[in-house]
């Protein structure tokens, strides 16, 4: 059974029901608490005092600097919404590990971005060295994944169309909510990953709901195919794509042909002037609520809370 880790600003502790247990290790980075699963072990084992959940401050699981490498367009339900037709390769982009933040901390807008969207991810977070050339095949996934985080992807819709730019756009601090816990997995838990359910909801309203059945590109394929020109090392983050259900839409089709006709200012003008009546871009005050978890709650990755605010240049 796969066991849940939670990081708080000095100790690590493995979560069992409502209580935590301390984990006795020297571990400072994810990488190093991977490496020590004796410790993790243990304290899962141990049956010693336990202190609730409720008592203690979650941090991201995921610690920095680290790798942060996400997948592009990678649902089924999301390439219908983004207006994708046909096969889509698999694309990849990085976003800094700057934008990593704590389950609990306030997702913060940038003064310049009015148009700010969610993405609810599943994130792997790798236990082995993932070298150039590796070729990852499903039975193969355990020796490389140690854990899942839930991860949101928060992204400046405005700053990535007008500028083609995912690196900036996604990479704002806060940009990335990671956890509450690191889902440290078993072996036979892998088999039970695309029974996992991701679900997103804005001041209690579902927004995204889908398992990893539909995903286009799944971890062990996604991580030969990121090998080709990239190394991952333990503790380092690959989300794996967001289902359908983001703010962001592609206009119907003959919206969509007009707009290839303007000039590109017009173009953008005119689309984001459509986009300021979308009531569901995430506004000072919402509170996003989201969780993954199996069905009969075997790999749980906790839930995770996060209020939306604005810059103070914004407010004043």
């Amino acid at each position: 059974m796969s066991t849940n880790v939670l990081r708080t600003a000095d100790d690590w502790w493995v979560v069992i029901g409502d209580r935590a247990v301390l984990v006795d290790t020297k571990a400072v980075t994810t990488a190093e608490l991977i490496a020590d699963k004796a410790a993790v072990r243990e304290a899962a084992l141990s049956g010693k005092a336990a202190t609730p959940v409720t008592d203690l401050v979650a941090l991201a699981p995921v610690t920095t600097p680290c790798r942060v490498v996400a997948q592009m367009v990678n649902y089924r339900s999301h390439a219908r919404d983004s207006g994708y037709t046909g096969d889509i390769p698999p694309t990849f982009f990085r976003k800094s590990s700057g934008s990593v933040s704590g389950p609990g901390e306030s997702i913060v807008r940038p003064a310049n971005v009015k148009f700010l969207d969610y993405e609810i991810e599943l994130g792997l977070v790798m236990g082995a060295p993932l070298p150039v050339g590796t070729v990852v095949e499903e039975r193969d996934l355990p020796s490389y994944v140690a854990g899942l985080v839930i991860t949101n992807d928060i992204s400046a819709r405005d700053v990535q169309l007008t500028k083609t730019q995912f690196y900036e756009s996604k990479s704002y601090p806060t940009f990335t909510p990671t956890g509450p816990y690191l889902t440290l997995l078993e072996r036979d838990d892998f088999a039970h990953l695309l029974d996992l359910r991701l679900k997103l909801s804005v001041n209690g309203a579902l927004r995204q709901d889908s398992t990893l059945s539909d995903m286009i590109v799944r971890p062990a394929q996604a991580l030969t195919l990121l090998a080709r020109f990239q190394t991952l090392d333990p503790g380092d983050l690959l989300l794996t794509g967001t289902p359908g259900g983001t703010a962001l839409k592609a206009p119907p089709k003959p919206l969509e042909k007009i707009g290839a006709l303007l000039p590109p200012a017009m173009k953008w003008k005119a689309f984001f002037k459509s986009q300021a009546r979308n009531p569901k871009y995430l506004r000072s005050g919402d509170v996003i609520t989201a969780t993954i978890t199996t069905p009969d709650g075997r790999i749980d990755l906790g839930e995770q809370h996060t209020p939306v605010t604005h810059t103070a240049q914004d407010r004043q």
